[in-house]
Formats: C-alpha cells, sequence, structure tokens
C-alpha cells in the first residue's frame, strides 16, 4: 500500500469530525455479558505470522508465493471451512505478467447476510524504502506488511469454528499482489483487490460491509481513522471505533484522522461498492511505522498482544452483530 494525501476537503472534514462517540456504547458493551465468545489465541495468531515468513519473501511468481497460498487453502481447510482459489494472471505497471491467487474462505455460504474480512498476503518483491540505498532491490520478510493481518485472520476463522454462528455468513479474503505498485501510478497498487472486484467468487455477491486488516502486528500501534473509510463507510468506521473504545482500546484506536492510505479496501469501495473499511497502523498519526518496506519489517516487529486486540475486536464485532447488539 501506499501513502496517499486526500486532496478532497470532504473527507478530512468528515475523518476529523464525524467519528465522535454516542449513547450505544454503553449498550454495546453491557451486551458483552449476554454473548458467549470464543477465544482469540495470541499465540497462534504469533505462530501463523511465523510460518508464512518460513515459506521466504511471499513475491508473486516465485515457489515461496505458490506454497505460501497452497498451506493457507490447507489451513482453512483443517478448520471446516470452504475455500476458492481464484487464480487470474494481470499485467504490473512494469509490464510483469503476474500470476494471482485470491484465497475466499467462505462460513455459512448460503446465508445472504454476510460480512467480509480481508487482509494481502504477498510481499513487496524490493524493500525500496529501506534507509540504506544498497537494500532498495533487496526482498525481504515483510511480517507486518501482510503476514500480520492474515494471521489474524486465520486464527479468526479458528475460532470462530469452535463456536459458530448462525445468523450471519462470513468471508475471509486473502487479497494477491496488492503491494506491487509503483508510488506515482494509484491504479497499480491492488492488483487482486481490483480483480476480485470486477470479478468476485460468487456472482452478484453482496455483503452488508467489510474490514480490511494491513500492518496490524506492530507494537504500541496507532489504528487511527483512515480517510477513504470514512469517505465510504463512515457508519462502520464509527461502529468498529466506538466498539475499540468500549472495549478498552480507546488508545489504540484515536478517534482522529491518519490520513488517506491506497490500499486492497479502495478498491473494493469503489469497484464493487461495497462499503469496506480500513484498519492500519500509522503510529505518529501521519506515517507508516518506522520498517514499512525495508529490511526491519521482519518477526523482531510483531507483538502478539496486538495481534489479539485486534483479533478480540473483530469477534466481539461478528458475534454482537450476529445477536444484533451492535
Amino acid at each position: 500500500m501506499k501513502n496517499f494525501k486526500v486532496k478532497l476537503a470532504l473527507i478530512i472534514l468528515v475523518a476529523l469530525n464525524g467519528c465522535k462517540s454516542d449513547n450505544k456504547s454503553k449498550t454495546v458493551a453491557d451486551a458483552q455479558l449476554e454473548i458467549n465468545f470464543p477465544s482469540f489465541n495470541k499465540d497462534s495468531a504469533f505462530q501463523y505470522v511465523r510460518q508464512q515468513i518460513m515459506f521466504g519473501p511471499r513475491i508473486p511468481n516465485t515457489p515461496a508465493h505458490q506454497k505460501c497460498a497452497d498451506w493457507f487453502i490447507e489451513k482453512f481447510k483443517s478448520f471446516g471451512i470452504e475455500v476458492i482459489d481464484q487464480k487470474f494472471q494481470v499485467k504490473a505497471f512494469d509490464g510483469t505478467l503476474l500470476n494471482g491467487r485470491n484465497i475466499i474462505a467462505q462460513i455459512n455460504p448460503d446465508i445472504k447476510r454476510r460480512l467480509v474480512f480481508a487482509a494481502h498476503w504477498d510481499t513487496r518483491p524490493w524493500a525500496d524504502s529501506d534507509p540504506d540505498p544498497a537494500n532498495h532491490k533487496k526482498s525481504f520478510d515483510s511480517a507486518d506488511d501482510g503476514p500480520s493481518g492474515v494471521a489474524v485472520l486465520l486464527e479468526l476463522a479458528r475460532a470462530i469454528k469452535t463456536q459458530s454462528i448462525k445468523g450471519l455468513g462470513i468471508d475471509f479474503i486473502l487479497f494477491d499482489l496488492e503491494d506491487y505498485g509503483q508510488e506515482s501510478n494509484n491504479e497499480s497498487w491492488g492488483l487482486g483487490s481490483q480483480y476480485w472486484s470486477r470479478n468476485p467468487h460468487v456472482s452478484g455477491y453482496r455483503a452488508q460491509y467489510g474490514v480490511l486488516l494491513d500492518m496490524v502486528g506492530g507494537a504500541n500501534p496507532g489504528f487511527y481513522v483512515e480517510d477513504y473509510s470514512m469517505y465510504f463507510a463512515k457508519e462502520v468506521v464509527e461502529k468498529v471505533w466506538n466498539l475499540a473504545a468500549s472495549e478498552g482500546y480507546g488508545g489504540s484506536f484515536p478517534k482522529t484522522s491518519g490520513g488517506g492510505v491506497m490500499d486492497d479496501h479502495y478498491f473494493v469501495n469503489e469497484i464493487a461498492k461495497i462499503k469496506m473499511i480500513d484498519i492500519i497502523n500509522r503510529p505518529d498519526g501521519k506515517r507508516f511505522p518506522y520498517y514499512h518496506h525495508t529490511l526491519k519489517d521482519n518477526l523482531n516487529v510483531i507483538d502478539p498482544y496486538t495481534l489479539q486486540m485486534v483479533g478480540k475486536l473483530l469477534i466481539h464485532l461478528i458475534y454482537r452483530e450476529e445477536a444484533g447488539t451492535i
């Protein structure tokens, strides 16, 4: 993903002023006493990050990329979840023909009322933001940028299968080819989400809303409100950020703008017309973490407690949606 300065004054205005607490927070918090939530295992999520790294950088058109995709499918199936392997080819900004794979895992596929949770799983081929120019053409682990979000979704899927939901369908989408982009070319990012948005896994697919996770494993995160999320899905942002506050996570989910990010959710909103928000770490509310697109994005930056915080938040979101208490 890339930084993107949002030019529309409307977006900034909404992001800064629209995400306010309301009286529903107490009602939502009280409802927790009436719902049994499955447990989110932070150690399990951490191991899912580690496993992805062990394949090597998941760069498109490499054996590591293919082996990791196969592992995702096997892991979801081991939970008893139906999986679709959406294979496709697209040209990158530099003319390279990329072999992509979007992995879609479905819980309760026959239920029309659905939520979609997504993360990208590919690795940027180059550490081109590394402070050392000598590293700009090197590959890197990319532990937080991709694997952390995928790890949360895998553990979320496992947890849900231990305590079934009946009135709600869940789709997990692991988008490919998000990070093979060029800074000056907005359309060169999110190639997998662009493809899926034009070619959903189910004809006429609709979801009530979606949540994208990107870089959700770093210590002391700042999940500031992302501007495109507010522009396209203000009510979803308010729901999630208010829930975070009621769960005691308000310090990590400031209700202020962190700027706009050209990420997979943008294309899901713009092309598929499905409201999707982005939970993405901007530690100071302005920039990505110091290790973004550098060799320092390795397992050392992953904090299991951050994975757990995000995972528990989404578990509570899902089960409260099913119960109609949020």
